[in-house]
């Protein structure tokens, strides 16, 4: 069941038409945190109409399903990357200091942006201490999304959370 405050609270960020994530049901198997999530896309926030699902949105969706992944689990105490963090650390580290390493995307088929499912989940979260640097968060990833009509979308992200309490 979605945790609609936390939701809201995961989201403030965002612009109103730029608030994509509806639902999201975080799950824990094997020690890994997974969210299971509804996205409404009405119209895009930067370009006219392509009648598809793109890049720009696919990131976009990817960190509003990541932030709440990151704020659920810390909140419920799922997965082991996050131990230590309470959510006033989630929310002061959200914007600043959780960072998009690396993303890939691959477009199977078209995803129609009105109404899609999408799915992430942690595949590793590892702390490193860098010599002569400051230790950090390497968060591996898998996401994917699909609709109604066989559209599919997957992918590959990498987070650096830097400044780690």
């Amino acid at each position: 069941m979605t945790d609609e405050a936390l939701l809201v609270r995961v989201l403030t960020p965002y612009k109103d038409h730029c608030k994509y994530l509806r639902s999201a049901v975080v799950t824990e198997a094997d020690g890994r945190a997974r969210a299971h999530c509804e996205f409404a896309i009405s119209e895009s926030c930067y370009i006219d109409d392509t009648g598809h699902l793109n890049s720009v949105e696919v990131n976009i969706c990817y960190n509003q399903m990541m932030y709440y992944l990151v704020a659920k689990s810390v909140k419920d105490g799922l997965g082991t990357g996050f131990p230590d963090w309470t959510l006033d650390d989630f929310f002061t580290h959200q914007l600043p200091d959780i960072l998009i390493a690396r993303f890939a995307s691959n477009f199977r088929r078209p995803v129609n942006p009105r109404a899609f499912s999408g799915q992430m989940e942690f595949g590793s979260v590892t702390r490193r201490a860098p010599a002569g640097g400051s230790p950090f968060l390497r968060a591996e990833t898998v996401f994917r999304y699909w609709d109604a009509d066989s559209g599919r979308c997957d992918g590959e992200a990498t987070l650096a959370i830097v400044n780690i309490p």
